[in-house]
């Protein structure tokens, strides 16, 4: 019964291994009564009950949207009376979103470079070549674009 307790309120921490440690046996047998242990052909009763306490421990600890908010208003109300403001802004924002009163839009835009024009694409190149300056020792702009010029179907490529 120890060995199942440990093994469901320690479920994704622990091993089935430490389970068996923690619940008593020696470290030197307890890799194979934890395998025994969960096997039903061999111990169908360490196994039933195993099962059963994984549904209570899912049922106490079930996630429901009543609990979620009500968690998160405490955790606020926690915070607020600390003084820890961003703590309790958080929590609130989390509430919100729960709640769906945030919509987080992302919007992507794809395209050719084909599709721009001359001005678009020297913008596009002055804001690279600014950007990544530093990266570019000794190549001025007026090279770049020469290279650029010179070889036209890189752009088609990597478009």
């Amino acid at each position: 019964m120890r060995f199942a307790y440990e093994l469901v309120t320690n479920e994704g921490r622990k091993t089935a291994t430490e389970c068996a440690i923690d619940a008593g046996f020696s470290k030197d047998s307890a890799r194979q009564y934890a395998s025994k242990l969960q096997n039903p052909t061999l111990y169908p009763l360490v196994v039933q009950y195993i099962g059963q306490l994984r549904e209570e421990w899912q049922k106490k600890y079930e996630v429901t949207y009543d609990k979620h908010i009500g968690e998160l208003a405490k955790i606020r109300q926690e915070a607020l009376k600390k003084g820890a403001w961003s703590a309790a802004v958080n929590a609130e924002v989390a509430r919100g979103k729960a709640a769906g009163l945030y919509i987080e839009q992302k919007i992507i835009r794809t395209g050719k470079l084909e599709d721009l024009t001359t001005e678009e694409l020297e913008q596009r190149m002055k804001k690279i070549i600014d950007d990544y300056s530093p990266l570019l020792e000794g190549v001025s702009e007026e090279e770049l674009k020469e290279k650029v010029r010179q070889q036209p179907e890189l752009l088609k490529d990597k478009s």
